[in-house]
């Protein structure tokens, strides 16, 4: 199960691992979170380099801001705290190629 963040510190230090992390940006309001939310679940478990956190932009405000979140859903793959890869809107074959990293051990041809 994807692991939710909601402090600011924790997700600092969950960002600036030496592993590729993704992050589910969402809202419990937002229908296409909704819609996209179990193809992220299953991400994790086809790509098990890779470690898959959700934010809920309305309960970790902080968390939103500090990385600019401006629409839901938004994913966001950071590693060494940096930036590697973002996805605004729910567009999965959009996640697996900008926000799956390519040094994850193979790509999913088939996660939709």
């Amino acid at each position: 199960m994807v692991k939710a963040i909601s402090e600011l510190a924790e997700f600092q230090q969950i960002i600036g691992q030496d592993k590729a992390v993704v992050i589910d940006f969402w809202a419990t309001w937002c229908g296409p979170c909704k819609v996209i939310s179990p193809i992220f679940e299953r991400f994790e478990a086809q790509f098990p380099s890779l470690e898959f956190y959700k934010v809920d932009v309305d309960q970790a405000e902080a968390i939103s801001q500090e990385v600019g979140v401006r629409a839901m859903p938004t994913f966001i793959a950071f590693k060494n705290g940096q930036k590697i890869g973002e996805v605004v809107g729910a567009n999965p074959q959009a996640l697996n190629v900008s926000c799956i990293p390519s040094h994850a051990a193979l790509r999913c041809a088939n996660c939709v």
